[in-house]
């Protein structure tokens, strides 16, 4: 048993490493190989820039795809075709909001956001997720409580316990909620397929529509009980607070999962999404001892029930918060953390890969393509940055004698053409960046107009301090078996 434990350690260990290993060899690559092989290096560089610019192509696409199908289903009443389902009245909606020390104000307007919902019944259930931990969360707990109990059908409170083998953060706040949640449902003789919990962010605004067209969208799918829905969660709550840097990683963000919405092979809930508490409970709720829990959950019911498991998009616009603490300095080190702890879904790598391995009920070719997703997705992630803007000049600069090569000569220049294509994609970030703000009244300050254009200059030292930096941080921490804290992220 001791050597079986062993080995599994090892196992669990290697896998762990393999992408962070990878994101260090490519970023090192033309350092430790253009002395020997240029021309290997030359044309990976080339390559991964063609790659780079079909990316940029794709994400305008789909981006300008998902933006139309918002604008087509804003003018839908969904709370109208409601009255022609059968079983809507039997449909009932969870909102959990895990929340730890987050300010009063900020939960009442996340709070006041579900309120203006357009959704015809009296089902929807707030559910107070609070840790037990947090000093004065009684008092916060019974105000809000108190202030919104006419609101809604039913306000819960849960207070959690963080226990030994759990780890602080959402995931196992949740699982201690939905499992109240789920008492509360068998007292009340209800069946948990009519049951649709949804996890919302203490700093999120659902758009009034999302309850409704959640419910359209569940009754009517035959798969109901094995998806996820998930709305583009767009981070212009509080845009024109933030400094020039946070903007621009706020904008980029937002038009990602934005483009992310079309693609359904691909698309994976994230932050603020809905599920059945039917599958929640199939698959024992959230694993507590993880900190990124969207996309872990996900695979968790991937590698119980296959290809079945899917994530439905809703086009529709979840508003939520850029970090921001006030001071420059600290806004940077809060949104640096954020990063990192956002990347720290790396470790779901060595998770899916182990998986993989024991579940043999499920396709091995549709294990493969959900693992390899993830792996490039992080892969991108830490690499983009230095092999986009720094490795095509290393390889002329380490071996003179490439240099005087006519590959050696053009490898600069055509990495620096095709990037050149690949920003011109920004354009149409841009518009649509403007079209979403108007969308969600957030209207372009004149002073502010000049500034909007001149900051994406600054986008290449901005993408490497607050996305490839953080992002190897966490690759080189879970390297070296140095986990991360979770750190809810301030937004004053």
């Amino acid at each position: 048993m001791t050597k079986q434990f062993a080995r599994s350690i090892l196992a669990s260990r290697f896998f762990d490493t393999i992408v962070p290993i990878l994101s260090w060899i490519l970023i090192t690559m033309p350092i430790w190989l253009s002395p020997f092989h240029p021309a290997i290096v030359a044309y990976f560089i080339i390559s991964f820039d063609l790659y780079f610019l079909y990316k940029a192509l794709s994400t305008t696409y789909f981006a300008v795809i998902s933006y139309k199908l918002i604008l087509t289903h804003l003018k839908i009443p969904y709370f109208k075709k409601l009255a022609k389902l059968i079983g809507v009245s039997d449909t009932k909606h969870f909102v959990i909001i895990p929340n730890f020390q987050e300010p009063l104000y900020k939960l009442e307007a996340t709070i006041n956001s579900l309120t203006k919902s357009d959704y015809p019944y009296k089902n929807i259930y707030l559910v107070l997720a609070f840790e037990r931990r947090e000093p004065g969360v009684k008092n916060k707990a019974f105000a809000l409580q108190k202030k919104f109990m006419q609101n809604f059908a039913d306000v819960l409170i849960t207070f959690h316990n963080l226990l030994p083998h759990e780890t602080p953060g959402k995931a196992s706040n949740q699982t201690f909620a939905a499992k109240v949640v789920d008492r509360y449902v068998e007292k009340n003789n209800w069946e948990r397929e009519n049951i649709l919990i949804t996890i919302c962010d203490a700093d999120s605004s659902l758009a009034e529509n999302y309850f409704s067209y959640l419910t359209y969208e569940y009754l009517l799918d035959k798969n109901r009980l094995y998806h996820f829905y998930c709305a583009p969660v767009l981070l212009y709550n509080n845009f024109w607070k933030l400094p020039f840097f946070v903007r621009i990683q706020a904008t980029l963000s937002s038009i990602l999962r934005l483009a992310f919405l079309p693609q359904k092979d691909k698309l994976i809930q994230i932050s603020t999404y809905s599920v059945s508490l039917w599958l929640l409970n199939k698959i024992n709720y959230w694993d507590v001892d993880i900190i990124p829990e969207d996309w872990h959950v996900f695979y968790q019911a991937f590698f119980t029930y296959g290809d079945k498991i899917q994530t439905v998009p809703l086009y529709t616009i979840i508003n939520s918060d850029a970090v921001y603490s006030g001071a420059i300095l600290k806004t940077s080190r809060n949104r640096y953390e954020q990063e990192k702890r956002w990347a720290w879904g790396v470790s779901d790598i060595g998770y899916t890969l182990k998986k993989f391995f024991s579940t043999p009920h499920i396709n091995p070719l549709v294990k493969l393509r959900r693992i390899l997703f993830l792996a490039e997705t992080h892969l991108l992630w830490t690499t983009s940055f230095f092999i986009l803007t720094i490795s095509a000049s290393v390889p002329p600069l380490i071996n003179p004698i490439f240099k005087r090569t006519v590959l050696g000569f053009l490898l600069p220049k055509l990495s620096g053409f095709v990037l050149t294509l690949s920003s011109l994609m920004l354009i149409l970030y841009m518009y649509l960046d403007h079209q979403l703000r108007k969308k969600l009244n957030q209207k372009v300050r004149l002073l502010s107009l000049p500034l909007l254009f001149i900051q994406w200059y600054l986008l290449p030292l901005v993408s490497f301090l607050f996305s490839s930096l953080p992002a190897l941080d966490a690759h080189t921490r879970l390297l070296f078996g140095k986990k991360i804290k979770y750190k809810v992220t301030e937004k004053v």
